[in-house]
């Protein structure tokens, strides 16, 4: 399994991604435990904070 590393937008640490994550996956830092959403941007990979979860209550 290979593996990438991209930095945590949160402490600055490296977050180890499969090489085979999909854009929209959430991935987790090791570290500080905040939670990203994985993106391929132009052939190369990139973290954004992951969406808060909201309820929808129903809708």
């Amino acid at each position: 399994m290979n593996t990438i590393a991209v930095k945590c937008l949160t402490c600055g640490a490296e977050v180890d991604i499969d090489e085979q994550t999909v854009t929209g996956e959430i991935v987790e830092c090791q570290e500080c435990g905040q939670e990203h959403e994985f993106q391929w941007v132009g052939g190369q990979p990139n973290l954004v904070f992951a969406p808060e979860v909201e309820e929808d209550w129903g809708e």
